[in-house]
């Protein structure tokens, strides 16, 4: 049964992940949160951060890490298909309609439109993630801001976005910013 509510979830994920890994990002957490409570939010922002940090899709490094999580082996095959199958189909079955009429002024003017809803769904997930991690999980009032992870956020952004910065090596230097600032709040190595 386990398998079958894997696969049913991130076929669901696959099929309505409209932009990319992102975008599914809210779907993903509906699913394996909310829905079915295989991991709570905090494990939800570990398994996103992991994903990023693999090389591969966001939602099928997702399901593999939720589908061994869950259930084995097994569980990881099953969950990564799900998500894969609807690409595959649609992918192929877009590629043959984009082919023979990518001059079509019409279907450029569809391609167009999905993009301000992309936007807004990575902006969705993230703004979920950001709230998380700079209020710790709580109620968002100023009393629970964990300004450490917001001052390293801000740090990463603003390197990011000014020097351009690898993506890899900013991500590299948050992590050992966060193992110093945990290390200085818990009073060292326990």
């Amino acid at each position: 049964m386990i398998y079958l509510q894997l696969f049913l979830s991130f076929l669901q994920i696959g099929l309505f992940s409209i932009g990319g890994g992102y975008a599914a990002m809210p779907l993903i957490q509906s699913q394996v949160v909310e829905k079915h409570g295989w991991l709570t939010m905090n494990e939800f922002t570990d398994l996103i951060t992991i994903a990023e940090m693999t090389p591969g899709p966001i939602a099928v490094n997702s399901a593999t890490f939720v589908g061994i999580r869950i259930a084995g082996l097994p569980g990881a095959i099953i969950a990564t298909f799900g998500c894969i199958l609807p690409s595959i189909i649609i992918v192929s079955i877009l590629a043959l309609i984009y082919y023979r009429y990518k001059g079509v002024g019409m279907l450029q003017s569809v391609l167009k439109s999905l993009r301000p809803a992309v936007v807004a769904l990575i902006l969705s997930a993230g703004l979920t993630i950001l709230i998380h991690v700079v209020f710790g999980g709580q109620s968002a009032a100023l009393a629970n801001v964990e300004w450490h992870m917001l001052v390293i956020f801000c740090i990463a952004f603003f390197l990011l976005r000014k020097f351009k910065l690898n993506p890899i090596l900013v991500m590299t230097l948050c992590g050992v910013a966060g193992l110093i600032v945990g290390l200085v709040l818990n009073g060292g190595v326990q």
